[in-house]
This record gives C-alpha cells, sequence and structure tokens, in this order.
C-alpha cells in the first residue's frame, strides 16, 4: 500500500447526520398548523350546519275567528245544505216544440198558474172536431125523442104497429150512445189540449229554466234531441237544513231541540231553527244518520243548496244571546303564560312569533281575544315550552 493512499482524505464521503436532523426539525411545526385549520373547518362546519340535523317540531294550528255567544251551550256542530222539501221538475205531458214560456229564473208562480204551451193546432182542431159531432149527435137526439113520443101516441090510440114504436124506440137510444161517445171524445181531446199546457203544480219560485222556445219537449226527455223538465222549481216556505251527524254523536239529538243555523254565505247572520225530525236510517258509507232542521224565522236571503252549519244547543237561546255579535276568539288551549302575561303564538311563514293578547269572557272551549290578533290569524293549538319567538316549527296535516 503506497502512502498516498494512507494518507487520503475519506471525510467526504461521510455522511452527515446533523443536517438530517435539522431538516426533520421543522415537521412537527407543520403538523400543527395542518392539524389546527381541520379543527377550526370542522367546528365552522357543525355550527352552519347543525340546524339542517335538528328535526323540525310538527305543531297543530287554529284558526282565529268569530264564535258567537250561544256557543257557549253548544253540544255538537254538523255541517249540511239548505234543501227544499217540496220541490219538481216540471215537464210537459205531451211532446212537441214550446211555442210559449211565461217565467224566467226566480218568478213566483201560484198553482195551476200556465208557465208555459207547446204548438197546438192540430190538438185544437181535434177538439174543435169533436165538440161538432157532439152538437150534430144532440141535434138527433131530439129529432129522436120526438119521433117516439108520436110512436107511443099513435101505439096507444091504435095507430100504428108495435114494430114501428119499438124501431123509435132504438133510433133514440142509438142516439143518446152517440151522445155519450161524443162527449168522451170532447173530453179526451180537451185532455190532449191540456197536455201541450206546462202548469205550476204548487205554489213556489222558479229555480232553473231549462228549455227555451222553440225547443222540443218531451214526457222525460223521451227523445234524444227533445227536453224532459221545462223548468225546476221549489216551494221556498218549506226550505230546512239536512245535516250528517255521526253514529256516535246522535243520542246526542233528539226532536224539538233547539239550534242555531249559520250560512257560509252569510257567516254574521245567525237563525234560529229546530230539529224537526231524524231520519231512521243511517249511511253506511259514511256512518252518519241525517237529521233535518226547520227554520223558526228566515228570510228571502236563505236559499236553496246553500251550505250551512248547525250547531245543537243544551238549551234554548233568551233574547240577549239569540240577538249578541260574535267574538273573537281561540281555543282556550293556545293562551299560555309566560313571564306573568298571556300570550299566543302566532305561526308566519314556518316561523313562530310570540304575541301578547287581552283576553275575555270563555265561549266553551274557546276564549275571548280582544286584543292582540285578528280573523284569520292562525297560531298554535297546544304550545310547547320550548317553542318561542324565532323557532321553526311544521304545520300538521
Amino acid at each position: 500500500m503506497s502512502a498516498s493512499t494512507e494518507t487520503a482524505d475519506l471525510s467526504g464521503l461521510r455522511i452527515s447526520r446533523d443536517k438530517k436532523n435539522d431538516d426533520n426539525g421543522s415537521s412537527p411545526k407543520w403538523k400543527v398548523i395542518v392539524g389546527g385549520v381541520i379543527i377550526v373547518a370542522l367546528a365552522a362546519g357543525y355550527f352552519l350546519l347543525r340546524g339542517n340535523f335538528t328535526a323540525t317540531p310538527e305543531v297543530e294550528v287554529a284558526t282565529v275567528s268569530l264564535t258567537f255567544p250561544s256557543q257557549a251551550n253548544a253540544v255538537l256542530t254538523a255541517s249540511g245544505y239548505v234543501v227544499a222539501q217540496q220541490k219538481a221538475a216540471v215537464a210537459s205531458k205531451g211532446t212537441g216544440r214550446l211555442e210559449y214560456l211565461g217565467v224566467q229564473e226566480g218568478d213566483r208562480v201560484k198553482k195551476g198558474q200556465l208557465i208555459g204551451r207547446l204548438e197546438d193546432q192540430d190538438v185544437v182542431a181535434a177538439l174543435a172536431r169533436a165538440r161538432a159531432d157532439l152538437q150534430l149527435a144532440m141535434a138527433d137526439s131530439e129529432d129522436a125523442h120526438r119521433s117516439l113520443e108520436r110512436q107511443t101516441s099513435l101505439y096507444k090510440s091504435g095507430l100504428t104497429s108495435k114494430a114501428e114504436l119499438d124501431g123509435a124506440n132504438a133510433r133514440y137510444k142509438r142516439v143518446l150512445a152517440s151522445i155519450m161517445s161524443a162527449q168522451a171524445a170532447v173530453s179526451s181531446a180537451e185532455v190532449a189540449v191540456e197536455n201541450t199546457r206546462i202548469r205550476a203544480p204548487f205554489d213556489g219560485t222558479v229555480l232553473t229554466k231549462n228549455a227555451d222556445v222553440g225547443e222540443v219537449v218531451a214526457p222525460f226527455g223521451a227523445a234524444s234531441n227533445s227536453r224532459g223538465a221545462v223548468v225546476s222549481m221549489a216551494d221556498m216556505s218549506s226550505l230546512e237544513v239536512e245535516a250528517d251527524v255521526s253514529e256516535s254523536n246522535i243520542t246526542r239529538v233528539k226532536i224539538g231541540q233547539p239550534t242555531e243555523i249559520v250560512l257560509d254565505a252569510y257567516p254574521e247572520v245567525r237563525y234560529q231553527g229546530f230539529v224537526g225530525k231524524i231520519v231512521p236510517t243511517a249511511d253506511r258509507a259514511k256512518a252518519t244518520v241525517l237529521t233535518k232542521v226547520r227554520f223558526r224565522e228566515k228570510d228571502e236571503r236563505v236559499l236553496p243548496e246553500m251550505s250551512a252549519k248547525v250547531t245543537f244547543l243544551s238549551k234554548e237561546l233568551d233574547k240577549a244571546a239569540s240577538t249578541a255579535p260574535p267574538k273573537l276568539t281561540v281555543p282556550l288551549s293556545a293562551v299560555v303564560n309566560r313571564n306573568g302575561a298571556d300570550v299566543v303564538l302566532l305561526v308566519r311563514e314556518g316561523a313562530l312569533t310570540e304575541m301578547p293578547v287581552k283576553t275575555g269572557e270563555r265561549i266553551g272551549a274557546r276564549i275571548e281575544i280582544r286584543e292582540g290578533v285578528v280573523q284569520g290569524d292562525q297560531v298554535v293549538a297546544r304550545p310547547d315550552p320550548t317553542l318561542s319567538t324565532g323557532s321553526k316549527i311544521k304545520v300538521k296535516s
């Protein structure tokens, strides 16, 4: 081995451990920074999205509405319609073209009044012929009667035979029979003429007009191109409310029970009534029993087929209660006391607002609200203590 090899500098081939330690010395700092950023991002996402993972409570709502003081005596409420107990679709007895129609919707008519008339030239002519035949038969009867009297007188005097008398008697009887036949023909022709007349069957009001002049009408609309009923009419004095009462509640209704009727068309008007009839059968499809409620008094605003609400009362109303104006009310359960004040929770656009209210008298299961809400507002029917202003809710369907 040479001296130059022994003295060579091998320090350049040595690995520097200090440099490796310097490069790795900065790694823990970066890990801390990245971890901190991740934690902050997760926290921010939680606070931003936590509302989406919270279940929105469902609430039952009630509408602020007008309630009459008489509702304090309410036993139950049912819905129904105003129905005329005497009504008719008036049609002709004959077939022909409608020549005259003398009524319009809303006209009042008397029993037997002429409503319409069909073309009648043919039946009128037949009636005239039948009457002429009757006159001819009656003229023959006079001659036959005189001839019989002559033959009878001659037979008593012995101046004629029995055969002549019998012939005169037979002729007279034939003439009498022809008179009866002619009278029957006249009656038949008169009926045919009357069948072209359309008359009111009872006193009432015309509800609808179903045919016009020029149209062909027939009994029951027998032809495909003909009309059946010319008009429909009803006796407005027979109007009653027919209401369906659930089978489970029918024991709470009895004949003569006082009621209060409110028409949907006139919610501010109350009509006093009473139960006139409970139909002795049930509707198996609806599980209801039909009750007929009569008006004690009504006005011209009450019309057939109007929808109505009937409140069955526990006792007859006095004058003051029957005329008292309605009051703004909500269910008793909708009013809660918070911080010493009565409040309701108003529902507006899916959120709640606590609204202080001033209450009044209790009306059955509802309570009067004098200040704080208006008719038509929606409130939570049974507020949960956890609900307050700003709470997001979902309305129960």
